[in-house]
């Protein structure tokens, strides 16, 4: 059975940090890249960050650049995602997810085309 199981999330003062894991289950971790998405109330489902399997080359959305790091090991089966300078509009519920090899989908906002996802942990960002 595969499994994405995100922790991490929290409540956290606006200007702090926070750093999300997601660990994987059931299918090769090594060869399919990692994506982080968010999703927060009335608002549509955005794409935080990926990695790809290969070269670990990364991509962030504007709005993390600067802020945000996605890192990966191979040896846990375990994606990261380290945000820093937490702002409020941070707020929502963060997803990992998988595709196979390069961030492909992610990079084309195709969504629907991961393969697999996790359940999401909140994260809440106080002003």
């Amino acid at each position: 059975e595969v499994q994405l199981v995100e922790s991490g999330g929290g409540l956290v003062q606006a200007g702090g940090s926070l750093r999300l894991s997601c660990v994987a289950s059931g299918f090769t971790f090594g060869g399919y890249a990692l994506a982080w998405f968010r999703q927060a109330p009335g608002k549509e489902r955005e794409g935080v960050s990926c990695i790809d399997s290969t070269d670990h080359r990364t991509y962030y959305t504007d709005s993390v650049k600067g802020r945000a790091t996605i890192s990966r090991d191979n040896t846990m089966n375990t994606v990261y995602l380290q945000l820093d300078s937490l702002k409020p509009e941070d707020t929502a519920t963060y997803y990992c997810a998988a595709e196979d090899i390069r961030c492909t989908y992610f990079n084309g906002h195709m969504y629907d085309g991961m393969d697999y996802w996790g359940k999401g942990t909140q994260v809440t960002i106080s002003s």
